[in-house]
Formats: C-alpha cells, sequence, structure tokens
C-alpha cells in the first residue's frame, strides 16, 4: 500500500514492534505464519527506528548471501530513498563513505546484512541488534564455525542492552530453531473479542466453517456464545485485540500468529490452499500440507511415517486371483546380499504408485560359487502371470552393493546392465536424495547409483500408511508360499524415526525398534522402489502422453542443426 506507515491496517503488529523497541526487553521470538508483514513490521521498521531514534551497530541475517543482497537491493534500500526522515542518513554516493549492499554507515552506527551460511561474516563485529529472519532456514553450521545464531549472539556481549529479535515461520517439530525459542518465551497469541458477544480469543483453525451452506461461504464460530459470523466482523474486531501470554513470566517475549488473523490475506485463500494440500494428503502425498501447516498456520509439522507396526499390514494380507493381480502395470525387484544367501523381493505398481508385493524368495548358496549366481540370473529372467496369461518380466531390479561381496555384485551388475539390473549403494542422511546419477567411482569401474536410504524410507513409511486402496497403497498377498508372513512384515516395519542431537542441531534418524535384529525386507523393498523411479515408466496413459510429448520435441542445439 503506498503512502504512510498505518499499523491499524495490520493492529497485531503494534505489540510487537513496541516489545522490539522496549529497553527492558532483551528477546523478542515471532513464530508466525508467512502473510503477516513480517519483513515490513519486524525488520525494516526496526532497523528504521534504531537508525533515526537510537543509533548503533545492527546486524540483519539472512539464511544465505544471495537473500541478504535482495533484502538490502529490494526492501532497504528503496525504504531509505522513500522516508523522509530517513533520506540522507546514508551516503551511498561518495566513493569514500565505505557503504556497500551489505554495508550501510549512518551517523551513529552501521547495519551489516550477512548470510547464516557466511562464517566470514559473523565473526569479529561487535552488534548491538541482531535481527534474525527466517531462522528456520539457516544451515547447522556457518561453515565449520558452528551454529550461526550463537556466533552472531557472542558479538552481542559488550552491549548491556542489546537487542535479539528472531523471526521465522515453523518447519518441522523437533528441528525447528524458533520452535526452540518460542517454548522458552513468553507464548502470547493474539486474542480478538467476537462481534456479537465481546468474549475474547484467538482465531483458531478448527473453528472456521466453510462450504456451508454454499461453496465459498466461511464464517468463524465464536467459543463462548456459538455464533457464526464473516470475515470481515471478525477482523474490524482486530483494533481491539490484544496479546495473551501463557508463560508471563518467561524474559524473553513470545509472539504467535496465524494466517486466519492476518489482514493481508483472506480467509478464502486459506481455505483453498488448505482444500488442494487435503487432495495431496489423500492419496499419501503430504508435502503440500506440510507448507500449509508452517505458512498458514505458522506451526511445526510433525513428520508421518516416524514408525509403522507390522501387526496392521499382517492383518489387512488379501487373496490374489493370480500370480499379478490386475492393477500392476510393471514389476521391479530390489535384492540383498548376504554372507550364504540372496534376499530378493518383487513388487509390482500400478497407477499412482499403488504397489503390489509379488514374491519375497530367500536363494541360499555359497557365494564364492557361481552355482547360487546363477540361480538369481534364472530367478531375474523368469516371467509372471496375470490371470488372462499375460507374462511379465522384470522392468528394472536394484541390487545392493554396499555390503557382503561388494566387487561380484558390481560385475554382476554390469554386465546386465541392458536389463536394466542396477548395482545400488546405500547412502544415509536426511538431505540426500532417494537417486543419485551413476558413477564409475569403485574399485570395478562400473556403473552405480547412489541411493538416498533416509529419503526412501520416509517415502515407503508415507506408503505403509495409507489406509485406503489406491495411490500409493501396499497390497500384500495372504497366499502362502509367497514369503510375506509374519517375520516378514516385522522386517518390513523394523525401523523407527528417532529424533537425536548432534552438535546441538536435532535431526532425525533410522534405528531398529527393540527386541528387531533384522531389517532385510525394509531395504529390500526401499531397493524396489529405486528401481522404480530409475526407470520411470508412465503409469498412466496421461503420463504416458506426457513421456510421448516430451521425447519428441528436439532436444538442444545438436538436435535442431541435424545431430543425434
Amino acid at each position: 500500500m503506498p503512502g504512510r506507515w498505518k499499523t491499524d491496517r495490520a493492529p497485531y503488529q503494534r505489540e510487537i514492534m513496541d516489545a522490539i523497541s522496549d529497553n527492558h526487553v532483551r528477546k523478542v521470538v515471532v513464530m508466525s505464519a508467512a502473510q503477516i508483514g513480517k519483513t515490513d513490521a519486524l525488520v525494516l521498521n526496526p532497523l528504521a527506528y534504531y537508525m533515526k531514534y537510537a543509533p548503533a551497530p545492527i546486524m540483519v541475517m539472512e539464511p544465505s548471501i544471495d537473500m541478504g543482497q535482495g533484502f538490502s537491493k529490494e526492501r532497504l534500500t528503496p525504504m531509505l530513498h522513500d522516508t523522509p526522515c530517513l533520506r540522507g542518513l546514508v551516503d551511498d554516493k561518495s566513493r569514500m563513505s565505505g557503504n556497500t549492499i551489505l554495508q550501510k554507515k549512518f551517523p551513529g552506527g552501521l547495519v551489516v546484512i550477512v548470510g547464516a551460511n557466511s562464517p566470514a561474516g559473523l565473526a569479529s563485529r561487535p552488534i548491538k541488534v541482531l535481527l534474525a529472519d527466517e531462522i528456520d532456514r539457516y544451515p547447522p553450521s556457518a561453515g565449520k564455525e558452528g551454529d550461526p545464531l550463537s556466533l552472531a549472539a557472542k558479538r552481542q556481549t559488550t552491549y548491556w542492552d542489546r537487542k535479539e529479535v528472531y523471526i521465522s515461520t515453523p518447519t518441522i517439530r523437533g528441528q525447528s530453531r524458533i520452535e526452540v525459542e518460542f517454548e522458552h518465551s513468553t507464548q502470547e497469541e493474539f486474542y480478538v473479542p467476537c462481534p456479537n458477544c465481546g468474549h475474547y480469543q484467538p482465531l483458531v483453525w478448527a473453528n472456521l466453517v466453510y462450504d456451508k451452506p454454499k461453496p465459498g461461504d466461511i464464517h468463524y464460530v465464536c467459543e463462548k456464545c456459538g455464533t457464526a459470523d464473516v470475515e470481515y466482523r471478525w477482523k474490524a474486531q482486530e483494533i481491539k485485540g490484544k496479546w495473551v501470554a501463557k508463560k508471563p513470566e518467561e524474559k524473553a517475549r513470545g509472539f504467535h500468529l496465524n494466517t486466519l488473523a492476518s489482514t493481508l490475506c483472506s480467509w478464502e485463500q486459506v481455505v483453498e490452499k488448505f482444500k488442494k494440500a487435503k487432495q495431496q494428503l489423500d492419496i499419501g502425498d503430504p508435502e503440500l500440507m506440510k507448507t500449509w501447516v508452517n505458512t498458514e498456520m505458522g506451526e511445526t509439522w510433525e513428520e508421518r511415517g516416524k514408525t509403522v507396526e507390522s501387526d496392521s499390514l499382517l492383518a489387512r494380507r488379501e487373496l490374489y486371483e493370480a500370480e499379478v493381480p490386475d492393477g500392476v502395470q510393471v514389476l521391479t525387484a530390489g535384492i540383498d546380499t548376504q554372507d550364504d544367501r540372496f534376499e530378493i523381493e518383487v513388487v509390482g505398481w500400478g497407477a499412482g504408485k499403488e504397489s503390489w508385493g509379488i514374491r519375497y524368495q530367500k536363494i541360499y548358496g555359497n557365494l564364492q560359487e557361481e552355482t547360487i549366481w546363477n540361480d538369481l540370473d534364472e530367478f531375474l529372467k523368469r516371467t509372471w502371470k496375470k490371470k488372462d496369461g499375460t507374462a511379465m518380466h522384470l522392468l528394472a531390479t536394484c541390487m545392493d552393493s554396499g555390503g557382503h561381496y561388494p566387487d561380484q555384485v558390481l560385475r554382476f551388475c554390469a554386465a546386465r546392465w541392458a536389463r536394466r539390473i542396477f548395482a545400488i549403494k546405500g547412502r544415509g542422511g536426511a538431505a540426500v536424495p532417494f537417486i543419485s546419477n551413476p558413477t564409475k567411482n569403485n574399485r570395478v569401474k562400473a556403473p552405480q547409483f547412489t541411493l538416498g536410504v533416509d529419503t526412501g524410507k520416509v517415502l515407503l513409511y508415507e506408503r505403509l500408511n495409507v489406509k485406503e486402496q489406491g495411490p500409493n497403497y501396499c497390497h500384500f498377498p495372504i497366499n502362502e508360499d509367497r514369503g510375506y508372513d509374519e517375520k516378514y512384515f516385522q522386517g518390513l516395519t523394523a525401523e523407527k524415526m528417532v529424533l537425536r542431537y548432534k552438535k546441538g542441531r536435532a535431526t532425525f534418524s533410522w534405528e531398529l525398534k527393540e527386541g528387531i535384529k533384522r531389517n532385510e525386507p525394509l531395504d529390500i523393498r526401499n531397493y524396489a522402489g529405486a528401481a522404480l523411479e530409475i526407470a520411470n515408466p508412465p503409469l498412466t496413459p496421461e503420463e504416458a502422453e506426457q513421456k510421448s510429448v516430451a521425447q519428441a520435441k528436439p532436444r538442444g542445439r545438436r538436435q535442431l542443426s541435424g545431430g543425434i
């Protein structure tokens, strides 16, 4: 909006800005939704206040240097030029002024803009005011120096009246920096009076009523009188709103706000985003819902799929009428290598990556002899039949080459590359992608894919938690001789995702459940899923058409000039 700043446009911002300028408050924490005007009210306005009325060294910390440069060019510089009382404070014309994109000097102080990923920007620089924006997007460590927030806070040691302002939309529960800071604060919520009875209450998602009696008809129900009223009447009451603390005894002021209270975003937009996220969640894809919870509700997301109980999967086994059910369009396999055996699972895949366990097989023998390798090869060559007699071959197979007999596995797979039998090597870590391009960085110089096993386990557990048949649902046969017994399901659900702290940073890791010793079925199903991702077959007519169009398009300058 053009013109002078008016806090009455977003009344909930007033108390937060007052806390930032209060000399008796050392730390202010804001955990909120994405569309409440955080940058203007909580970074730019405090900057302007300190530059004009309380000059001091100020640090603005963004998640990266690039974001810091963007903030300086797109937000800070226009404010300095367009605000009459700030115009001329910063000399950006003289070459000798020392002012740059990331440093602005003014009488009595300076503004330094740094990236949380840059240890150089955080070192050897005393500051009084720290404005840390989007702290949940900060890396765990600034290079090798350690936690960027701790490094920045150390720069404030010499100031008795220092100020820390931490701002962010939250991320994952247990890993969120802003969640930890908020829990050690006053934990204040914005309360508004009911337009009918005057009862003060926070606006919460549970009390929002939409699609009744017609789509787009959105009301909020008062928790006391039960009266449903429209958006503009509730938001008109925000001028009378107040912040209510859950822990008033805490020294740090903490504020939480969701988008329902935002005057910069309509309830209709929030509901529309929720509906889209709910549709994706219903088919086993939680990403949109995770984003909605973080950016609209201003709350942390608790990862689903941390564990799966074997009994629930065992109980839902079903009778197959043929080796391969009708819904299966392609078959893949995963192979684990042990000292005395191979363990293999053949998995069928259909539309929406709905899956069917086809067979879990163990082949025993001496892996130092050729016989067992030939037996494995014959098993991978065999066909699997549908009810109408259609015979299906394996589309792709992934075989673990990171454990027992790695060189032999690499040679076995390299010789069968044309049959899409791929060697894979697992690598842990939440940031490791599920599939990386193959390399020949091994003693055999054979192609080998790196598999993000932790990423794959999260995806698999999400699928195992889908309760209704359809996209991402996992079927298992009750038929005897297929290998899907109680031990299989114990192995498939052998691990759970737990929270651990490394160097003060919360991370998730996968660990065996108590009393469980074997997890081969979990790893092997992960490999079969990786084989599907590598082969990337079209599983619906729409995907087939898209792939056909993509293959038909000319790719690159060589093809346009008559090349490949």
